[in-house]
């Protein structure tokens, strides 16, 4: 699985900011698991799809200013989010999982049945 590397890190979109979530990807034998950090980001603002191989994650968040308050100081910017990835053909499109929790978002892209490994017995002659 390939990051696009057309993305910065912040780009200024219509006077809101657009971040690179923090991702963990890792593989086991029948599926690739994506963790993508999206604090912020409710089930219904969130974006995901697929178009051929081309993954796309995008996720609004609300903004939390108390009505009436002013920032006089911010080490935590708010903004949205977005990341691209190239898929394998290998992942079954129809098989992908997604859920989010506190945060954290969970994509499971399933290998397709032909390219999980299969244990070929060896028989006597």
């Amino acid at each position: 699985m390939n990051e696009s590397t057309t993305s910065k890190t912040e780009q200024p979109v219509a006077n809101a900011k657009v971040f690179l979530p923090r991702v963990d990807i890792v593989e086991t034998a029948d599926a690739i698991r994506l963790m993508a950090d999206l604090p912020g980001v409710a089930e219904e603002d969130l974006d995901i799809v697929l178009e051929k191989n081309v993954l796309t994650l995008k996720a609004k968040v609300k903004r939390t200013a108390p009505e009436g308050y002013t920032a006089t100081y911010r080490e935590y910017e708010e903004g949205d989010y977005e990341r691209t990835f190239t898929i394998p053909d290998e992942v079954d499109r129809q098989g992908i999982e997604a859920n989010i929790d506190q945060g954290t978002l969970h994509l499971t892209l399933p290998k397709a049945k032909h390219v999980l490994s299969k244990k070929i017995p060896v028989k006597p002659r």
